[in-house]
């Protein structure tokens, strides 16, 4: 296993970082020591979280990007220079059912959430691989774990993220690259991102607080942990499928895990909401 990352004198990279657990990110990375580099699809927001860092002291640049221009993300990296940890924050939810979702909703779920980790990844692996040193954030989601209704693209696209950070694990290892991978999977974080989301007895998830997300996620970067699923409960989740399918459906009633939506009013996206 590749060693932590140290943030004190790192480059850190977040995507969809000027707001929620991605402008969290920046702030504590910046805490402790880190150069911040925000990117974000909107620039007014991503400066915002810049002059907060460099206001109290810290080092920061940040860089309107749409993850989703492959074009875009290159010549991005290329002004950014290297980077020490990535973390591929950057992500929407439409929270529709299948039959109800809008397609361009869809498919910038799918592109966000998914194709944007590649362009962005790729842009700077080889940087890292070549220092020897480095670590690959992904922000997955409990959703990516365990499929829930009313989030079938949101759903599938965090079981990709989840799927595409294991990939490189096995990736980077069988190529001896000493790069470290880190998947994040938390249940729901209050930032606004999933308004209106409920649980209900006998699941008893507290929504969690971005704040402790992002310094859980920042600790772990620092040890070199490679998965941090949040609450640790939810681990148990995915465990379920050893039964058979009726079974787990009653369970997964009974957890009230597909209920959790039934009240959601939050938002599909920035590009979304302009349009």
């Amino acid at each position: 296993m590749a060693e932590g990352t140290g943030l004190s004198g790192a480059t850190l990279l977040v995507t969809g970082g000027g707001s929620g657990l991605g402008r969290r990110l920046a702030l504590g990375a910046a805490q402790r020591g880190s150069r911040v580099v925000i990117w974000d699809l909107d620039a007014v927001r991503a400066e915002g979280v810049r002059d907060e860092i460099l206001a109290a002291g810290g080092d920061a640049e940040a860089l309107a990007v749409d993850v989703t221009d492959r074009d875009a993300v290159n010549a991005a990296a290329a002004s950014t220079g290297h980077v020490d940890v990535l973390v591929n924050n950057a992500g929407v939810v439409s929270g529709n059912h299948l039959l109800e979702a809008d397609d361009a909703a869809i498919e910038r779920t799918l592109k966000v959430n998914v194709l944007a980790l590649y362009w962005v990844t790729r842009a700077f692996l080889a940087g890292m691989a070549g220092r020897g040193r480095g670590t690959v954030v992904t922000i997955a989601s409990a959703a990516g774990l365990v499929g829930v209704a009313r989030q079938t693209d949101y759903s599938a696209s965090k079981f990709a993220a989840f799927g595409f950070n294991e990939s490189l694990r096995a990736e980077l290892r069988a190529n001896r690259h000493e790069v470290n991978t880190l998947v994040v999977c938390p249940y729901y974080i209050d930032t606004g991102m999933f308004e209106g989301v409920r649980t209900r007895w006998p699941l008893l998830l507290p929504i969690l607080r971005e704040e402790d997300v992002a310094t859980k996620v920042l600790d772990a970067i620092e040890s070199g942990r490679q998965q941090l699923v949040l609450p640790p409960m939810v681990k148990l989740l995915p465990a379920l499928r050893v039964l058979p399918v009726g079974a787990f459906d009653w369970l997964m009633d009974i957890f009230g895990v597909n209920r959790t939506m039934d009240h959601f009013t939050g938002r599909a996206g920035d590009r979304a909401a302009k349009e």
